[in-house]
Order: structure tokens, then sequence, then C-alpha cells
């Protein structure tokens, strides 16, 4: 899982099974709060899901900054890359 298809890939296989989406709503654009109803309790276990994934922790601060499904690729796809975080 290093390209950001894969990362995404993977992230609406875990969203269709963990929280029972159907895949074509998860799109790159989706909000996670809006779009896809994912709750403060579901963005926990999704962010176990993707510490069981990658075999590291994605900071819950970064997270909070998330509101789209692409905006969880570009986090983790940071976090398996150690790119550094540029501030737009």
């Amino acid at each position: 899982m290093q390209s950001r298809e894969e990362i995404f890939a993977t992230l609406r296989s875990a969203l269709v099974e963990l929280f029972e989406l159907e895949a074509e709503r998860v799109t790159l654009d989706a909000s996670l709060y809006e779009d896809l109803e994912i709750d403060s309790i579901d963005a926990v276990d999704l962010i176990d899901h993707i510490k069981r994934q990658t075999g590291r922790k994605l900071a819950a601060e970064e997270f909070k900054s998330v509101r789209s499904v692409g905006d969880v690729v570009e986090a983790v796809y940071r976090l398996i890359n150690d790119t550094p975080q540029t501030q737009d």
C-alpha cells in the first residue's frame, strides 16, 4: 500500500466493511461526516484500522483536520512515506 490509488482502494474496502457503506458512495470527494455519516466513534475505529493496515498510528490531531476521503488518503500517504506535511 504505497500509492494513493492503493491507499484509496484499501480505505474504500475498509469503509464498506466497517460501516456497511455502498462502495459507490465512497469517493475521494465524499465528506466523511456529511456524505458517509461517520461519527467520532467510527473515526476512532477507522484510525485503529489504518494502524493495523500500516503498522503506524495516525495521530488523532491530524485526523481532526480531515474532512473527506481524499484527506484521509493524503494523511495515510504522508504517514506511510514520512512526507512532512506542508501548510497551505
